[in-house]
């Protein structure tokens, strides 16, 4: 089986995220109403108000919306909720829902909920995470920034960040707002949505897996052209004075030779055991000495996910390219431990071409 086979079959998840007040309720009632046959997943009704008018019924912890699209209050933890609305769509309870949005909480850290999706095998089998989309205020995304971690946290693993609330908030303040969020996540593209309207195609195919195109798309999801090579000793190519923002990196490396697989192992092993609170986030497209297929890593702080193989290099340069997104964590550091670890050189450039 091959890489777009192996990946065709599981349902799409899209984890909704963001801060108390950044707009994440509105983005999502427009969703209900533009993008039917979808599961919608949230801690209580009562904390994201869907619109009364878009339910039809209640059954227990599951409502019926209109648009063929589903309802349910996580109980519990995520499996249990996932594995009782899978069941129910295979006994015709409910609409066969094609995609699942999974909102979390304001103060939410994001990384449990992939933990939880990747690691129980029964809802790996039949869900795959397709992207991280946050949502940034930008009348009061500065000082929420600047006060809550968690803020920070849930912008540097996202894949979009619907930046909400440009309509009342001064044009200069919109422009450095979203010149930090470039420089906590470079690989993120801002998109401005007003009064919670967007194309659902925004925030679908974020993932590795284009489910539109069939295919995997390294260069889109890596974009590792956007980030700064871990010897410059910069932030994002530029130095900021933000208390949270001095702490975050964002980084490249590049190692010319094929790698160790064990070594490499043994140094993502130790970043993510031991510095896990450190890594935000990283990716990386790998060339191993054992295998002759390129190989792709995905990571969020204590979480690494299942390795996928490509049945070819997306171009011609074959060298192994990572990126990643660290609190507290010195890029040189990180790029030694991978260099040393793996039996490779670093790139003396330390960026893709």
């Amino acid at each position: 089986m091959d890489a777009s086979q192996a990946h065709s079959d599981p349902l799409p998840i899209t984890l909704l995220t963001g801060f108390l007040g950044s707009g994440k309720t509105t983005v999502l009632n427009h969703l209900v109403r533009t993008l039917p046959r979808t599961a919608i997943l949230m801690n209580e009704f009562g904390e994201v108000a869907l619109d009364h008018q878009l339910l039809q019924k209640m059954e227990g912890p599951m409502a019926l919306l209109s648009g063929g699209c589903v309802c349910c209050t996580i109980s519990g933890s995520l499996s249990p909720t996932l594995k009782n609305l899978w069941m129910a769509r295979q006994k015709g309870d409910i609409p066969p829902f094609e995609r699942v949005i999974i909102e979390t909480t304001g103060i939410a850290d994001p990384a449990p909920v992939l933990d939880n999706l990747l690691h129980d095998n029964w809802v790996r089998a039949r869900f795959r995470l397709d992207g991280v989309v946050t949502t940034v205020d930008a009348l009061f995304g500065m000082g929420q920034l600047d006060e809550h971690f968690e803020a920070v946290k849930q912008v540097a693993v996202a894949d979009r960040l619907l930046l909400t609330k440009t309509d009342l908030a001064p044009v200069e303040s919109v422009a450095a707002l979203r010149e930090r969020l470039t420089t906590l996540n470079p690989a993120a593209d801002i998109v401005t949505v007003t009064n919670g309207e967007l194309d659902p195609a925004i925030i679908q195919n974020l993932g590795l897996w284009n489910a539109a195109t069939r295919s995997l798309e390294v260069a889109r999801w890596l974009k590792p052209q956007r980030y700064q090579p871990a010897s410059s000793g910069t932030l994002g190519g530029k130095p900021t004075a933000a208390l949270h923002d001095a702490r975050i990196q964002a980084f490249s490396v590049v190692l010319d030779a094929p790698l160790d697989r064990c070594g490499l192992q043994s140094a993502l092993s130790m970043l993510t055991s031991f510095r896990a609170e450190n890594l935000l986030r990283f990716k990386a497209i790998v060339n191993l000495q054992d295998e002759p297929q390129p190989v792709v890593l995905h990571g969020v702080q204590h979480v690494l996910y299942p390795e996928v193989k490509l049945d070819a290099w997306p171009d011609d340069d074959h060298r192994s390219r990572f990126v990643f997104i660290v609190r507290d964590l010195e890029p040189e550091f990180v790029a030694k431990l991978l260099a040393d670890f793996s039996g490779a050189a670093r790139s003396q450039a330390g960026a893709t071409p």
